[in-house]
């Protein structure tokens, strides 16, 4: 038996102890991807490496960060004052410019960790063929520093060693060097709100909310997936492309609902392309703690007692679980995106006054690097760029926002412009973009980058061929289109593509508009 007062005092503590770790880690971070567009995830995790609490961050970081901190605990035995470092995909990470660091919590004379705390953040290069490290790539090793779990620091003390390693395959050491920094002061600042709980509730107290809250989370989405109609409910829907062919990427998900249990699966999708789109098993696992976490229209602690009944095939080898040695900087930003797409398509043909039309679909990323004459130095930038969000079954969509697997804020046009070498010429709504219907898809956003040098410009986006979907006979969003517009000519790019700008050139990013949704 538990107290249900203490049990809501622990989930607002715990959550607590994660959005401080969010202010520290934004805070004391140098590149303007992390301290302004806040690209970064941090959670509480158990002794068993199970998530207990997470901060209202990226979803495509939270639920996939504890395989990162499950591979962490049996890759490497850590003392007290240890932190691991890794980014690999195959080893519980999304894509390599997701570094994520892991802090274990000893509690006075415990021999092993009571706790982990984690975070993850998207670092803005991470070396690769391209600045960015977010280029069309073939295969892993194209794509930047893959980093095994190992220690970054050691009883308090960094490990130069390791940091050298990573600084010296980057374009930009001294902004990837803070920015771990700041990974590392932000689990710091968690074991201190640790050992304040501990010391004032007791170790075991804290332990045995701990798992209360997985529990009563497990039981809450049990009621829910109960409610949902028994039966099995199927949704196929296509990336454009994989950057490499012309061929379009299926993703097929198969909802089958059984009293209080849910099992998702992808086969029937496409095998692992050549191209960078590949998202591995952690990603994949995001994206369905997300779309069912949305199913709860009120809060419940996210934690990984959401996931206890649902179950997942992602065969291997596929699009939605990609092995070694493929290319996934764009699994995690742009299939996630269409991952969820297809879960909701199936799960509206069982529930649907509950489900929205299809957003956006994609993050728009966009990388820009080069030398900075009047800086004297490398520079690399990133940022994903919002769209429209799918109308609602009661409502219209929300004109130009982040929508579903990613959290991101907008890059402030005066930061830009302060530090580097490019300017945003046009940022505006792009109307009639979002889908007809009894209630409006969302509209997308018009970005234009005007170049005040030469640069390498990459851009990962999708929904440029196959359009957003409407739900109830509601229209598609409009899709979405890239151009470079060089010597007062206009040249369509392709969804993923990699260009070298020059002075006067202006690219500009047009989002697609959400769904529509009924007549």
């Amino acid at each position: 038996m538990f107290n249900p007062i203490s049990l809501e005092i622990f989930n607002n503590l715990f959550s607590s102890i994660c959005e401080e770790m969010g202010v520290v880690l934004c805070k004391s971070s140098l590149s303007t991807n992390i301290k302004e567009r806040r690209d970064f995830s941090c959670a509480l995790f158990d002794g068993r490496g199970e998530m207990v609490a997470q901060a209202e961050h990226l979803p495509v970081h939270l639920a996939s960060m504890s395989l990162s901190v499950k591979e962490a605990i049996n890759a490497v035995e850590m003392s007290d004052g240890d932190t691991v470092i890794l980014n690999d995909p195959f080893q519980g990470g999304t894509h390599l410019p997701d570094i994520t660091v892991v802090t274990p919590f000893f509690y006075k004379s415990s021999k092993i960790p009571v706790f982990y705390v984690a975070n993850r953040a998207h670092h803005s290069d991470v070396g690769g063929v391209s600045p960015g490290s977010m280029s069309n790539a073939t295969e892993i090793y194209q794509e930047g520093v893959r980093i095994p779990p190992v220690k970054i620091a050691q009883a308090g003390i960094i490990n130069k060693d390791i940091m050298s390693i990573i600084t010296s395959n980057v374009r930009t050491p001294e902004e990837r060097e803070w920015d771990i920094v700041a990974q590392i002061s932000a689990n710091t600042i968690g074991k201190q709100r640790l050992l304040e709980l501990c010391d004032k509730y007791g170790k075991s107290e804290v332990i045995k909310y701990s798992a209360e809250l997985q529990d009563y989370s497990d039981r809450i989405m049990r009621a829910v997936i109960r409610k949902i109609p028994d039966g099995v409910y199927s949704f196929s829907d296509f990336l454009d492309d994989d950057g490499i062919t012309e061929k379009p990427v299926r993703i097929k998900a198969c909802t089958n609902i059984k009293g209080s249990r849910a099992r998702v699966d992808f086969s029937g999708s496409s095998k692992q392309v050549k191209g960078c789109v590949n998202a591995v098993y952690a990603v994949t696992v995001s994206c369905i703690f997300y779309a069912f976490r949305c199913l709860i229209n009120y809060d419940i602690p996210a934690n990984s007692g959401c996931m206890r009944a649902i179950s997942i095939n992602a065969p291997e080898g596929t699009v939605v679980n990609a092995k070694m040695p493929a290319a996934v900087s764009g699994g995690n930003v742009e299939t996630s995106q269409r991952i969820v797409d297809v879960v909701f398509g199936a799960l509206s043909k069982a529930i649907p006054d509950r489900i929205p039309a299809a957003s956006s679909g994609t993050m728009n990323n966009i990388a820009i690097g080069g030398y900075d004459k009047s800086r004297g130095r490398n520079f690399t930038y990133y940022e994903t760029i919002a769209g429209g969000m799918g109308a609602r079954p009661d409502s219209n969509g929300l004109d130009a926002i982040h929508t579903h697997m990613t959290n991101t804020l907008n890059t402030p046009v005066e930061t830009i412009e302060h530090n580097y070498p490019f300017r945003i010429k046009r940022y505006h709504v792009r109307s009639q973009s979002g889908g007809t219907g009894k209630f409006r898809g969302g509209h997308g956003i018009i970005r234009d980058f005007e170049f005040l040098d030469t640069a390498s410009v990459s851009i990962l986006s999708d929904r440029r061929i196959f359009a957003p979907y409407g739900l109830r006979s509601g229209k598609k969003g409009q899709a979405g289109q890239n151009i470079l517009i060089s010597n007062g000519k206009k040249h369509n790019l392709p969804s993923k593509a990699t260009v070298n700008v020059k002075k006067g050139d202006v690219i500009s990013i047009c989002t697609p508009g959400g769904g529509g949704y009924g007549r």
